[in-house]
């Protein structure tokens, strides 16, 4: 990224950092931060974004958008809503304390399956003695091929800091995850300027304030070659870009066990022969992860107008 490209087309590079309405913090191969506008009425960048611009005043006007490799976004009956784009990893946070959610966890990760982008679990505030049982929930998850890191964030900064280097080196991450599990501290010990680089983002769009109400691109590094992406916490997670015939395909301990189906259109909800609900008797899946595909199949079932 840090690298000065020239464009042979006289426009400039750009990589989004921060997006409010149509307005787009862009910064520059050089490092730096310029805001920028769509031409025209329609605005479709998001973080994570490459782009390309050219001056206008102070500002700069959006040319043209460079493809995706991916795009990760979550879209419900009514609107879609996306995180970032050209992302290598996310990072789905939860935490001992409060007790997470595991549907809300469950949608992540079987949105970034469905945008195939590779997945972690990083479960915090392991020194509380609430571990046991976030531990236990999440035992599924290992089961079927997700890396769950565990950290204190607080309680042990060193160790976590070098648990999590390692990870996140040379690559740009989104943290997804509720309020309360830590993102912020999170983001405080890996980017020590993270205030620093929210204020530029105030300072250019005039704003005299902190913006931490969208998503927003911290480089970790001088180097800027490791980028963790902070999305704000969400209450709902809808998969409407999902179809019900794919959702057993996108969750990993469900896929295992499609062969065993008698039917190639099996439901897994009451057919015979069903090598699903075969292995959720054995306790190959857990109950848990089976409701929860009830319910989002279900979801995804309805008419949609």
């Amino acid at each position: 990224m840090s690298k000065v490209q020239v464009p042979d087309d006289g426009l400039d590079f750009g990589l989004v950092v921060a997006g409010y309405g149509r307005h787009y913090v862009v910064e520059t191969p050089e490092g730096r931060r310029v805001i920028c506008h769509p031409r025209g009425k329609k605005s479709e960048c998001v973080v994570g974004d490459r782009l390309r611009w050219q001056p206008a005043g102070d500002e700069g006007v959006i040319e043209h958008v460079e493809p995706r490799r991916n795009l990760m976004f979550r879209q419900d009956e009514w609107r879609t809503k996306a995180f970032a784009a050209n992302l290598d990893q996310i990072l789905v946070m939860v935490a001992a304390k409060p007790v997470f959610s595991e549907s809300q966890l469950a949608r992540a990760l079987i949105a970034a399956e469905s945008a195939g982008i590779a997945a972690h679990v990083l479960l915090n505030k392991a020194d509380l003695p609430e571990i046991e049982d976030a531990r236990a929930r999440l035992a599924p998850y290992t089961r079927m091929g997700y890396e769950v890191v565990e950290v204190a964030l607080k309680a042990r900064t060193d160790e976590a800091r070098a648990t999590l280097s390692p990870m996140l080196e040379g690559k740009a991450t989104l943290v997804l995850g509720p309020s309360g599990a830590g993102k912020s501290t999170l983001i405080n010990l890996l980017a020590p300027d993270a205030k620093a680089q929210v204020g530029e983002i105030s300072q250019a769009l005039n704003s005299g304030k902190h913006t931490t109400t969208s998503t927003q691109w911290y480089w970790l590094d001088a180097q800027r070659t490791t980028g963790l992406i902070d999305s704000p916490g969400f209450q709902e997670f809808g998969l409407r870009q999902v179809t019900a015939q794919d959702l057993p395909t996108l969750m990993p301990d469900l896929r295992e066990h499609l062969p065993g189906c008698r039917f190639y259109n099996c439901t897994h909800q009451h057919e015979p022969g069903c090598g699903v609900r075969a292995a959720v008797e054995r306790g190959e899946i857990s109950e848990s992860r089976y409701r929860i595909y009830g319910e989002i199949r279900e979801e995804l079932s309805q008419t949609r107008w």
